[in-house]
Parts: C-alpha cells; sequence; structure tokens
C-alpha cells in the first residue's frame, strides 16, 4: 500500500480512483470546499483522519475507517459502496450511509439523519446512534450493546436482530419482517405495527398503543409499562411479566399477563376478535 501521512486535501475528487492506499493522520478540509475526495476509490484505509467535506466516499470497495471524524459537514459520506468496515469514528454528516453492503460498525458514534437506508448485510456493536429513519429499507441487519435514539426507526426493515441495547425511538419497526429483539429495552409509541414474524424476547416495552396489526407477534418473558391499547388487530402470542395498562381487540393467539389494568373488546371491531387474554395461574 501507499502510505500518505499529515496531508492535507482540500480539493474536488482530490483522491479519486485511487488504490492501495493508505492515509494517516490526513485532513480533508479547506476553502475549496472540494466534495468527492475517494469517489470511487478502491482498498483504502484511513486512519485518525478527519473529514469535514461533502460526498468523501461514494462507489468504493473495501474501505476500512479507524479513528475517523466526519463532521456534520460531511454530509453524504458513505453512498454505494461495498465492504466498509468503521471502527471507532465518528459520523456526524447527514445521510451517514446509504445503498451500501457489508458493512461493519464497531464502537462508533453516529449522529446523522437518514443513516443506513437501502443497506444490506450490516453488522454493528457497541454503537451510539441519533438519527430519524434509521436503517429505513435496510436488510439482513445484526446490532447489539446500541444505544439509539431518534424516530421512525428500522421502518420497513427485514431480517434484524437487536440485542442488550437500549432504543429510545418512536414509531419503530413499522412494516418489518422477520425480525428478533433480546434483552433490550424499547422507549416511544406506536411500537411495531404492521410487522410480520417479530419476537420480544426479555425486553421491556414501554409507551402508549404498542403492537397493533401484528401478524406473528411474539412476546417471550418481557414487561409491559405505560402500555395502553395494546395488541390490536394483532396476531400474538405474548407471555408478559407484571401487569399490562389495556388490551384492545387482539385479533388471536393467547395473552398471558400477571393482570391487565383493563380489556377492552368493542362491538365495532373491524375483524373477528378471538384472541384469549389469560392471567397467570388462572
Amino acid at each position: 500500500m501507499k502510505v500518505i501521512e499529515n496531508k492535507n486535501f482540500p480539493g474536488e475528487r482530490a483522491l479519486y480512483g485511487a488504490n492501495e492506499v493508505e492515509l494517516i493522520n490526513c485532513a480533508f478540509q479547506g476553502e475549496e470546499d472540494g466534495e468527492s475526495a475517494l469517489k470511487e476509490a478502491r482498498n483504502v484505509l484511513l486512519k485518525d483522519c478527519y473529514m469535514d467535506l461533502r460526498y468523501p466516499l461514494w462507489h468504493n470497495e473495501n474501505v476500512a475507517l479507524e479513528r475517523v471524524e466526519m463532521t456534520v459537514n460531511c454530509r453524504a459520506a458513505l453512498w454505494y459502496s461495498q465492504r466498509i468496515a468503521v471502527k471507532d469514528s465518528k459520523l456526524h454528516g447527514i445521510k451517514a450511509l446509504r445503498e451500501c453492503s457489508d458493512v461493519e460498525l464497531l464502537d462508533t458514534d453516529v449522529v446523522s439523519p437518514e443513516f443506513g437506508w437501502r443497506s444490506h448485510r450490516i453488522t454493528g456493536k457497541n454503537l451510539s446512534i441519533e438519527g430519524e429513519y434509521g436503517f429505513f429499507e435496510s436488510s439482513k441487519i445484526t446490532l447489539s450493546n446500541l444505544t439509539f435514539k431518534g424516530k421512525y426507526s428500522f421502518q420497513y426493515v427485514h431480517d434484524l436482530v437487536i440485542e442488550d441495547s437500549k432504543l429510545d425511538t418512536k414509531d419503530a419497526f413499522w412494516h418489518t419482517k422477520n425480525v428478533c429483539v433480546k434483552n433490550t429495552m424499547i422507549k416511544g409509541e406506536y411500537l411495531a405495527w404492521y410487522a410480520e414474524n417479530i419476537v420480544f424476547e426479555n425486553c421491556t416495552i414501554i409507551g402508549t398503543q404498542p403492537l397493533c396489526y401484528c401478524k406473528n407477534l411474539k412476546l417471550v418473558n418481557c414487561k409491559m409499562i405505560d402500555c395502553d391499547l395494546s395488541f390490536e388487530y394483532s396476531d400474538v402470542e405474548a407471555d408478559v411479566v407484571g401487569a399490562v395498562l389495556s388490551v384492545k381487540n387482539p385479533k388471536s393467539g393467547k395473552i398471558v399477563a400477571d393482570n391487565y389494568g383493563e380489556i377492552i373488546l368493542t362491538d365495532d371491531s373491524k375483524v373477528k376478535c378471538e384472541a384469549q387474554i389469560l392471567k397467570r395461574g388462572n
């Protein structure tokens, strides 16, 4: 690999088409306000670099970032790229990752609206992510020890696993398929409407009107806090530890909890609701 150290690249397409390059302690900034610095690059390693310009890594293959800081000015940083590894870095520009595949994220801080759109085969560990519409229409994702904050996360995602995480998010998991969430706290409103084949195991779910219009929904050893109007029109098998504030018109399956604040079965239901709603021990 060619090694480049302690250089600044302020111009447009400064390293266009670079191949077999290691960049150490380099910066991408300046009054020239150049964009697309590493477009169409291959086999690139960036270490201890500072990136303050737009669109730096488009149409790339085999890119690794270690201790790289991307500022708010480094917008749309990683697009249309394959085989990306990001470690101990900061991705703070809008739309930081989109239309990418085979992505590894480790020990990284993300502040990026619309992060991770339409990307596939993503693994992440020890992450902090803040942004709206995270991972929209992406697939084959495995995340652990994630702290997430932002609205509308994981919508239209399929084949997703999340473990040992904390999610503070509204309207999460809408229209998802084949999702498993374990040992995780999920705080928000209107959780997982229209989801199919979704499992929550050893989770704490907090917030109003969760888990409605679901197909093949499963809760295993979960807690539900401040969850009113839960499970409306859902096909559900649920084992809830403690009480549920209210359950409304579950379509089918069985719900078991220690107690219920209210069970609402209305005459104006638009579907036939035949789910069993049971107290544990009865």
